[in-house]
C-alpha cells in the first residue's frame, strides 16, 4: 500500500457483483474495525457492484442477519460502481477474480489509478498467492444456505483486520 498524503479522507470501496451480500458485509466490518482503530475522521468506507440489476435494493437480509447477529450495524442501498467514481476513490476492494477484471476495466476507461486489490489478499494465511488468485474469492453466498453468510464474514474478517492493521502506516499515522 502507498502512503496517503491529502488532507481528505482515504476513500475505500468495497466491490462484489450485486451490492446486496459480500460488498455490504465488507463495508460493515470494515467500519467497524476502522472506527475501533480510532481512524474514523481519516478513512471513509462503502461499498458498491459491478452489475446493476440490484440498484436501490437493500442488502440481502441474509446478509443484513449475519451482521446484526454479529454486532455490526450497517444501513445501505445497493449502488452500481462506474468509470465515473475513479478520480474519487483511492482504494477498492474486490470479493472475487471477476470483479476484479471488471473493475480493473473500469481504472483503465477512467484514467485514474486507485488501488486495486482482492479483499482476501490481506488475509496473513493467503499473502503468498499474489494479488488475484481463485484461493483469494470470496464465494458469493447469493444461492447458498444461510451458513455460507457466516463463511463470507469470517473470511471478511480476517482480511479487514489485516488490512486495517497496516492503514496508521499508510496514513503516516
Amino acid at each position: 500500500m502507498t502512503n496517503h498524503t491529502r488532507e481528505q479522507p482515504l476513500r475505500i470501496t468495497a466491490v462484489c457483483l450485486g451490492n446486496i451480500c459480500r460488498s455490504p458485509i465488507a463495508e460493515a466490518v470494515l467500519r467497524d474495525r476502522i472506527d475501533r482503530a480510532g481512524l474514523s475522521d481519516l478513512v471513509t468506507v462503502d461499498s458498491a457492484g459491478t452489475g446493476d440489476w440490484h440498484i436501490g435494493y437493500p442488502t440481502d437480509p441474509r446478509s443484513q442477519a449475519i451482521l446484526t447477529q454479529n454486532g455490526y450495524e450497517l444501513t445501505q442501498i445497493s449502488r452500481q460502481i462506474t468509470s465515473s467514481w475513479m478520480s474519487e476513490l483511492d482504494i477498492i476492494l474486490v470479493m472475487d477474480g471477476s470483479n476484479y477484471s471488471n473493475v480493473e476495466a473500469l481504472i483503465r476507461e477512467s484514467g485514474h489509478e486507485p488501488e486495486l486489490y482482492m479483499m482476501r489478499s490481506f488475509d496473513p494465511e493467503l499473502r503468498h498467492l499474489g494479488e488475484v488468485h481463485p484461493d483469494l474469492d470470496v464465494p458469493d453466498p447469493y444461492y447458498n444456505k444461510d451458513e455460507g453468510f457466516a463463511l463470507v464474514l469470517d473470511m471478511i474478517e480476517r482480511a479487514a483486520d489485516a488490512f486495517v492493521a497496516g492503514l496508521p502506516a499508510r496514513l503516516k499515522l
